[in-house]
């Protein structure tokens, strides 16, 4: 038993397919627009899926993009400081080779030992080196200076007074964290008893002394240079791993980038084409729709 297809059922079906057609060219305008495959989930669930995994990768990478530069900014200021810290420490040697001249009289002494004084001020305003308001030698206590009077003792003098052991860290990968600063009490207070000041302290003192003994400067000093020779040699291998890390982190930004890409990005060179075969399906349906529609019970009458 056949059904009866009447004019109704025609126009129904005719716009139903219509319908579909029309929604076929919106997809491949809205690609050819967009440049995506997919413009909303429901287009391809697959892909939305892969895509947003691919993103949040991208935004954990940019993440760990932004902490080995402000990371590697850190350290390079650190570096710097230190090597001011050199040329200071090599400088108060050369005055003190100069002030163990038995030839110097009380006067030249006192002016070796005044700039000496005025040496050891400078390496305190190394030692409170900040960037972006944050002290670099001083641990974990970033908000107080390491090099300063004690507030709890009445006509307290300048000294190093930071101790704090803690390391600061940024995580520059899933697993990967580096060290970033170095402990000011490592340089500026090595053997816990005044450290690079006091060292100063005595030769300048030594030098405005009635009665100058050597009593082994330049062996204290040599030792304070060969312990910061130590601490920029670790640096220094912190900065190269930092580096190594943030080269890995380029590449894996470039390649997550190229496989959502991949995901997403349409091919516009199929979608022209794609596109123009549907205008020329959605033509043939409306001149074909034309005939169809047309007829009525009024057309067989005349």
């Amino acid at each position: 038993m056949s059904n009866r297809v009447t004019q109704s059922m025609l126009n129904q079906n005719f716009l139903f397919n219509l319908n579909k057609s029309n929604k076929a060219m919106e997809n491949y305008q809205n690609q050819f627009s967009s440049g995506k495959k997919i413009n909303k989930p429901s287009d391809d669930p697959v892909i939305a899926v892969r895509s947003m995994y691919y993103r949040s990768s991208l935004n954990e990478i940019g993440q760990f993009k932004k902490n080995a530069d402000d990371g590697m900014s850190w350290m390079t200021a650190t570096d710097e400081a230190l090597d001011e810290v050199t040329s200071v420490l090599q400088r108060v040697r050369e005055l003190t080779v100069e002030g163990l001249n038995g030839t110097n009289d009380e006067s030249s002494r006192s002016a070796i030992a005044a700039e000496i004084d005025q040496l050891k001020e400078h390496l305190g305003e190394i030692s409170n080196t900040q960037m972006a308001g944050r002290y670099l030698f001083a641990g974990t206590d970033v908000k107080n200076p390491p090099y300063r009077t004690d507030p709890a003792a009445a006509n307290s003098t300048k000294a190093f007074r930071n101790n704090n052991n803690e390391k600061l860290e940024l995580q520059v990968g899933q697993n990967n964290q580096v060290q970033i600063n170095v402990l000011g009490k490592n340089v500026f207070n090595n053997d816990g008893n005044g450290g690079i000041f006091k060292v100063l302290s005595d030769i300048a003192a030594d030098f405005n002394s009635q009665s100058p003994t050597s009593d082994n400067h330049l062996d204290k000093l040599d030792a304070q240079l060969d312990n910061l020779l130590k601490e920029r040699s670790e640096l220094g291998a912190r900065m190269n791993r930092m580096e190594l890390s943030m080269s890995r982190i380029d590449g894996l930004e470039l390649s997550t980038t190229t496989m959502l890409s991949n995901e997403e990005d349409a091919d516009l060179s199929k979608v022209i084409i794609d596109l123009k075969e549907q205008e020329n399906v959605q033509r043939a349906a409306l001149s074909v729709g034309a005939r169809i529609i047309q007829p009525s019970l009024v057309d067989f009458l005349r």
